[in-house]
């Protein structure tokens, strides 16, 4: 099969390799759509295992299955999760799903940028869903970015009503912009450095727009009412957004860093300040089996309508020009590659 093997940013080729074979209890899925994710073109992040087969976000069609597998059946349509937890641990069992040693750990073989994957026993057990009838493929490769996004705003305690501040419209940008949007939010601001993607946040949600190099906490004081904003959501890795989050969030607020630094980057946290104002620092990072399923929902009633994020579709030879256009981070939102398109 083919395979888009990643070297790095700069280097993503077209091999081949065999079609994994499977065992007992796993099962083997033709991927039909995978994306590109922001934290694929993280290299730091990903080229100390290269040379690998990237991307996790897929949607795909089973072709067969193991010995013992009764959950699914071939022909079904599925999402299948690449990291899943163990669900009986003591992290699993306190909720905390993804600093679990397992769900670190697992991973279909190979990446989603592959024709087709095997996924393990954990992961058919855990982390497979049938896709409804009503999301398509392209859109079912949204449920692992969306989910990522369900589990950020609900460890940070969103409730409607809620005044949000998004710093960096990229993907993750847009999407935290429309969940929360349709979960009830009050003033929704989102800021960037690109006039696109500023452009993007209000299409899809966003009441105000700020560019990221202007007094982004004076202006949110001046939108909002008087106040600045009750939730901060960091989508973009700069120290600069990290830096703008801590004077843009009110008291009682909550600043939730779903980006990350560059390894080493530390965040001046002003802990008086905080402790006097009772603001809460959090991150997240991954997603939960229960994330999976409200995105699915959230997808399939039409919610959250992810569809028109996707602004290039490219079949698997052209993985390479999919990197670029994510990392050059221009005119481009989603980049769904299409392995048998």
């Amino acid at each position: 099969m083919r395979v888009a093997m990643y070297y790095n940013n700069n280097d993503v080729r077209l091999e081949e390799m065999p079609v994994p074979r499977i065992g007992p209890g796993e099962i083997l899925v033709k991927v039909i759509a995978s994306g590109i994710c922001g934290s694929d073109v993280l290299e730091w992040y990903r080229i100390k295992k290269a040379p690998i087969v990237l991307g996790h976000e897929i949607a795909g069609e089973i072709v067969e299955v193991g010995e013992g597998v009764g959950k699914v059946k071939e022909g079904d349509r599925v999402f299948v999760s690449h990291h899943v937890p163990c669900n009986t641990c003591r992290y699993c069992r306190s909720g905390n799903h993804t600093v679990c040693e397992t769900l670190h750990t697992t991973n279909f073989d190979p990446g989603g940028f592959a024709e087709y994957i095997r996924a393990p026993r954990i992961n058919v057990d855990q982390g497979t869903f049938i896709l409804p009838d009503e999301i398509t493929f392209e859109d079912g490769s949204f449920v692992e970015p969306l989910a990522c996004v369900v589990r950020g705003q609900r460890v940070a305690g969103f409730r409607p009503g809620t005044s949000v501040l998004v710093l960096g419209s990229g993907i993750s940008g847009l999407l935290h912009i429309m969940l929360a949007r349709a979960s009830g939010a009050g003033r929704i601001i989102a800021t960037d450095i690109s006039e696109y993607r500023l452009a993007k946040a209000r299409e899809f949600g966003a009441d105000e727009v700020i560019h990221a190099g202007e007094d982004v906490p004076a202006l949110v004081k001046e939108l909002n009412g008087g106040y600045l904003a009750d939730l901060v959501i960091v989508c973009a890795g700069a120290l600069s957004a990290f830096k703008q989050a801590l004077k843009s969030v009110d008291r009682g607020g909550t600043v939730l860093c779903f980006a990350t630094t560059d390894p080493g980057v530390k965040i001046p946290i002003p802990a008086n300040e905080f402790w006097r104002n009772s603001i809460t620092v959090l991150p997240s990072y991954a997603n939960s089996p229960y994330d999976a399923e409200v995105a699915i929902e959230l997808i399939r009633s039409g919610r959250v309508n992810v569809n028109p994020l996707i602004t290039h579709r490219l079949p698997l030879e052209e993985t390479a020009r999919g990197f670029k256009l994510m990392t050059e981070a221009g005119e481009s939102i989603k980049v769904v590659i299409e392995p048998h398109g």
